[in-house]
């Protein structure tokens, strides 16, 4: 049954109220069993590829704002009837899950050491970032892990309790963990047959190297940070002993230089192309070559090549086909070592004083080194320069070799970069200008993908190696598709069995982990229950909306359609909605590391959802937006709203539905016949038209933007106008019109306002109706009359009479003896209206093309 309109609607309550009716009933669930029995089942789902958000620490207003936008999408195409298809996933895995674990428990992960099935962490809670490893207990990769999903679990708990708060109209009998079983197959699945395609391999390879996380990073995942250093003027020495300087940010790898390089057109060094320099402190021979990509207007023009200082190393290492002198290890310290070209026992002895410094220990060394030989000309020059971090980590990364996993992603493939251009053009990205980012990011990748990661949690790479007699590696042992998902770590490799592990002629299990975006570039997949599911997948893949953050554009946005082509040769959905970011005052992203971050819980507490969710859809995607939690303006803004909107639809529903009198439509429902009513509906019916297409052009702000200006002329203008005829003050036919009106046209605005104030218009459909508004059909046009415009006549010379009583020094209250208003002639059809709102007792017309109140006579200084 339909509830009671309360004696005094309030906000206060109604996210746990119909949080739970909506669980209860089921409002949000996919129904499989509709969408199986319809013929043209496809057209009638709409689903979603829900951003699983990483479940380590808390979610953040970012989070609420683009989920919300995500949120909008659903809501709308599930009142235009569609069957929705609305997951939601938890992003369990990766360096911030770990790293997050270490500081809350004060452990550390070492693979060496065994399982102890009562082990009980030193501590736990807080968050002791700055807590260096050597303070934390060395654990088991078992007990490790375990606290990893322990501590995610509790996680997603707060996360789901949030999402439920800020009204996401999700479907959560539809979840997944991207650790969780279903997801190692999934990413396990398609990496093999990646395998079995040669669209995976391993290789040995320059990689850029996190030396704290101690594992190799993608190059979607690095952050160009501005960082203060220093050229140093460095002397190297031609056959004749005469210098060839050079300007270094890293002397610290005259060690590891292979070659100098200058660019073919710099007349300063023509005469050196094809002859050799020494190194200096070194004294190793090195050859001067030309290639395009050397600066000339940077430092001296000529600039050492070493392995590896910089990404560009890594090019003109290949491309000169020069030999690998690495100096520093996985631990960011210079190798113990010597690389075979040093041979002089000064050159040894030199670098004996380097090994086991830090980089930066080991510049300072070396710029002592060069003083004393003479080799620096003048002093270290400061400068700042850009630096690549992993886009969590705290230490420039450093370049290494080391043996890794990659699947490739077009950087070498021309045929697949274009297809992949091609799939990217089949989606319809929102706002369009966010297609360049993706176009960019594929014309500018340099590499294939490196997806293998030396963690702990994370899905293993599913596979072994085969030992030969030596005990060296040797072919790659693949598990059959039914075994998965598996852990090569500890179980053993299909033929052989455990004794033989680590033995010669035996098998060794990979310990390396899939980056978290191997997993997470298959939600489509997961959630849609790809080989799983195969009823489920068809109904839902490919997807119909993909809705995420800018950032991730190269990351997730990409790979995603890079597995959805390497393995179903599609397009993963149609839509991809891009959201902005959220920036402080001072237009700077928020953002965990920059500190800036607001965390949502009292924001909801102290605004309510609806207004938290207005102030997310007043702006359009790909649109920044500022959020000052000491000024929350559009909080206040939207908080309004819901409340008018209690207030507004107490008032119309304390008349009494019309049964007589007016003309009865074909519903059985009153209609009106007053020109002032018709009119208001016909602009409605603008409004609607106006709304309809903005959401299905994902444009949500301009459908609220519609709906709201609507909604307060209605209450501003038309409710004062009309409620003396909606008391009867003019019969019975002009109640029954003023009503039938009052009535559709709340019904309708409650469906416009459903999508963004789900808890408020829940709360007033409720009074009236026995389903929910979110089930309910969206407003469609009436097809009738347009608006004459009427109501703008008739709401400027309310404006007026308002204005003149004001002028007056007079109450609004104050009675009119007679007054006269300028305008179009269809003013006079709303006469009565206008007479009684302003309490006018006299009230002539005149003809003008402008309305104005150009006479007025208060009846208490009448005559």
């Amino acid at each position: 049954m339909a509830d009671a309109v309360p004696d005094k609607p309030a906000l206060e309550g109604l996210e746990s109220k119909w949080g739970a009716q909506w669980e209860a009933r089921g409002t949000y669930r996919f129904d499989r069993a509709a969408a199986l029995a319809q013929d043209t089942s496809r057209e009638n789902i709409y689903s979603i590829d829900t951003p699983p958000p990483t479940a380590s620490g808390s979610l953040h207003v970012g989070h609420v704002f683009s989920y919300t936008h995500m949120d909008l999408f659903a809501r709308y195409q599930r009142m235009r009837g569609k069957n929705l298809f609305y997951p939601m996933g938890w992003d369990d895995n990766g360096l911030p899950t770990e790293r997050r674990v270490q500081n809350y428990y004060g452990v550390r992960c070492d693979p060496s050491l065994p399982y102890d099935p009562d082990f009980t962490p030193p501590f736990e809670g807080g968050d002791n970032k700055s807590a260096k490893a050597s303070d934390q207990l060395p654990i088991s990769r078992r007990n490790f892990i375990e606290l990893c999903e322990t501590l995610t679990e509790e996680d997603e708990k707060l996360f789901e309790a949030l999402w439920r708060a800020l009204g996401l109209s999700v479907d959560w009998t539809q979840t997944y963990r991207t650790i969780g079983p279903e997801a190692q197959t999934a990413a396990q699945r398609a990496f093999l047959r990646n395998l079995a395609r040669d669209e995976a391999f391993r290789a040995e390879a320059p990689t850029l190297w996190d030396v704290n996380f101690r594992t190799a990073v993608a190059q979607a995942e690095l952050e160009d940070r501005e960082m203060p250093a220093a050229f140093h003027r460095v002397a190297f020495h031609k056959p004749d002993g005469s210098p060839v300087y050079i300007e270094t940010t890293r002397p610290e790898l005259l060690a590891a230089c292979v070659a100098l390089v200058a660019h073919p057109d710099d007349e300063r060094y023509q005469s050196l192309f094809g002859t050799t320099v020494r190194t200096p402190i070194f004294d190793v021979e090195v050859p001067v070559v030309a290639h395009r990509l050397a600066q000339q207007d940077k430092g001296s023009g000529i600039a050492m090549i070493c392995t590896f200082g910089d990404v560009t190393d890594v090019v003109w290492w290949r491309e000169f086909d020069l030999p690998n002198r690495t100096i520093i290890g996985r631990d960011g310290r210079i190798v113990d070592d010597a690389p075979d070209a040093l041979v002089t026992d000064a050159a040894k002895t030199a670098f004996a004083e380097l090994a086991g410094k830090t980089v930066f220990s080991a510049k300072a060394r070396t710029v002592e080194l060069l003083r004393e030989s003479g080799d620096l000309d003048g002093e270290p020059r400061p400068i700042s320069h850009v630096v690549k971090f992993y886009e969590k980590g705290d230490k420039p990364l450093e370049i290494v070799s080391t043996l890794q996993w990659y699947i490739r992603n077009g950087a070498r493939d021309e045929a697949l970069r274009d297809t992949l251009l091609e799939r990217g053009r089949e989606v319809n990205f929102v706002p369009e200008f966010m297609r360049v980012r993706y176009e960019n990011w594929i014309g500018g990748l340099t590499g294939d993908w490196l997806i293998s990661r030396q963690r702990f949690f994370g899905v293993p790479i599913p596979v072994w190696y085969a030992l030969d007699e030596n005990g060296e590696q040797r072919e790659v042992i693949v598990p059959s598709e039914d075994l998965l998902p598996v852990d090569p770590s500890s179980a053993t490799a299909p033929g052989y069995d455990e004794s033989q592990r680590g033995k010669p002629g035996g098998f060794v299990g990979e310990v390396d982990i899939m980056d978290t975006w191997a997993t997470s570039s298959l939600t489509p997949q997961i959630a849609g229950g790809w080989e799983r599911d195969p009823e489920l997948f068809d109904l839902v893949f490919p997807f119909d909306l993909r809705s995420q953050g800018q950032d991730i554009i190269r990351t997730w946005l990409f790979s995603t359609v890079l597995r959805a082509q390497l393995e179903l040769g599609v397009a993963p959905w149609k839509n991809a909605g891009i959201s902005g970011f959220i920036v402080d005052p001072d237009r700077k992203k928020m953002s965990k590391s920059k500190g800036n971050v607001v965390t949502p819980s009292a924001m909801l507490e102290e605004h309510g959802s609806d207004a938290v969710r207005y102030w997310a859809a007043s702006s359009r995607l790909g649109t920044d937006a500022a959020f000052d939690p000491q000024n929350p303006k559009q909080m206040k803004i939207g908080r309004r709203l819901a409340i008018k909107v209690l207030n507004a639809a107490k008032f119309v529903y304390s008349f009494e539905v019309p049964t007589t009198a007016g003309q009865v439509g074909p519903e059985g429902r009153i209609e009106a016949t007053h020109a002032l009513d018709r009119d208001l509906l016909a602009q409605l019916d603008d409004v609607i038209r106006i709304a309809t297409k903005a959401y299905d052009e994902y444009d949500h702000a301009r459908a609220l933007e519609a709906a709201e200006q609507f909604f307060w002329t209605f209450c501003d203008d038309y409710l004062e106008l009309v409620k003396e005829r909606a008391y009867g003050a003019s019969g019975a036919e002009g109640q029954a019109s003023a009503v039938a009106t009052l009535r559709t046209a709340l019904d309708v605005m409650l469906r416009l306002f459903a999508p963004v104030i789900p808890f408020a218009t829940e709360e007033v459909w409720s009074w009236t109706h026995d389903d929910s508004i979110h089930t309910a059909p969206w407003p469609v046009a009436s097809g009738g009359a347009a608006p004459n415009g009427l109501l703008p006549l008739v709401s400027e010379a309310l404006i007026g009479i308002r204005r003149a009583k004001t002028d007056a020094k007079a109450s609004q209250k104050t009675d009119v003896a007679s007054a006269t208003i300028a305008g179009p002639a269809l003013l006079r059809e709303v006469a009565d209206d206008l007479k009684a709102v302003g309490r006018i007792a006299d009230l002539e017309f005149t003809e003008a093309d402008e309305v104005a109140v150009t006479s007025i006579v208060l009846a208490e200084s009448a005559d």
